[in-house]
């Protein structure tokens, strides 16, 4: 098992990191967290335009049909400098759509998030929260092809700025609580929807949305969305923990270089053992991460059966780090 970046990888991140630097530099971070809406329209666009939002949806429909691990090398280099973006959200949307809906609405949908025609948010915790299909309770009443659902949705990504939205409801109840689980499209201007954003929240903005007598699109097979929620999820993770990998490096990388400038006593500070130590347990954390994220990766390209346990050993790495 090789875990390091092939050549088409290290050419991807490469370049990643060259646009990143010159157009996501530290203060427009900053600046794009502090707005109204935590998102800058004309940064996503650039971003689409290098064809990120398209990595996850298969060639077929519109996309380039990468790796997970081609997507893994991008999202490193997006958490070197915090990049804000919705880029998780559209990837999570597309794997959503990939492991739930049917032939014809992957056709419909797939192409749309390809190309960041319209923004897809993701909306599946609620107040009581969880990831679980246990903590999924807001009910919705199938109706046809369509979903009357009331409740909320709590920590929903951009859901401000976003056109659609895709969320988890239970429209029916079985033996165990993965059964009954739909998952349904609603455009986010649709009677019945509030969006409030919650305050008080470093990184993407996050969002409470309620939903009263909404109407939606059943999306895939009511009831049975579960299974393929639960592997888009997987996927997502440990993207997500790529971003905190490279957060976590970037870090490290500032903690060494004021290690060497710092001056105290007459000499750097990282001639000190306890500054040398708290250096040493912040290079275990970055190496942890890199390398239970990049198997996870691999584990789940390569459709081995443990990739699920993967993704959460890097995710819990990963929040510690």
């Amino acid at each position: 098992m090789d875990l390091a970046l092939n050549e088409t990888q290290l050419m991807l991140q490469s370049m990643a990191r060259e646009f990143l630097a010159n157009e996501v530099p530290k203060t427009s971070v900053r600046a794009i967290d502090e707005s109204a809406t935590g998102f800058s329209a004309e940064l996503w666009r650039k971003i689409a335009d290098l064809g990120w939002s398209g990595m996850a949806v298969p060639e077929e429909y519109g996309g380039t049909g990468n790796s997970l691990t081609d997507l893994g090398s991008v999202f490193e280099a997006m958490g070197e400098v915090a990049c804000p973006s919705p880029l998780l959200a559209q990837v999570l949307a597309a794997h959503l759509v990939l492991g739930v809906a049917t032939l014809d609405q992957r056709a419909t949908l797939l192409p749309v998030i390809a190309m960041a025609e319209r923004l897809f948010a993701v909306a599946i915790t609620e107040p009581e929260y969880g990831w679980g299909a246990g903590a999924v309770q807001m009910r919705g009443v199938i109706d046809g092809d369509q979903v009357t659902m009331s409740g909320t949705k709590m920590f929903v990504p951009y859901a401000e700025v976003t056109d659609d939205l895709l969320v988890l409801v239970r429209t029916g109840d079985g033996a165990t609580p993965e059964q009954g689980l739909t998952l349904v499209k609603v455009e986010r201007d649709a009677a019945g929807i509030d969006v409030r954003r919650h305050q008080g929240w470093f990184g993407e903005p996050v969002c409470q949305v309620t939903f009263a007598d909404a109407r939606a699109d059943v999306i895939g097979v009511p009831g049975e969305a579960w299974p393929g929620v639960e592997a888009a999820l997987d996927k997502t993770v440990v993207l997500l923990s790529a971003f905190m990998l490279g957060g976590t490096q970037a870090a490290l990388d500032m903690s060494v270089e004021y290690s060497k400038t710092r001056m105290a006593f007459g000499q750097p500070i990282g001639t000190f053992q306890r500054v040398q130590d708290l250096i040493i347990k912040a290079l275990n954390d970055a190496d942890a991460i890199r390398w239970t994220t990049y198997e996870a990766l691999w584990k789940l390209d390569e459709g081995r059966e443990d990739g699920p346990l993967a993704a959460s050993m890097a995710k819990a790495v990963a929040s510690e780090g």
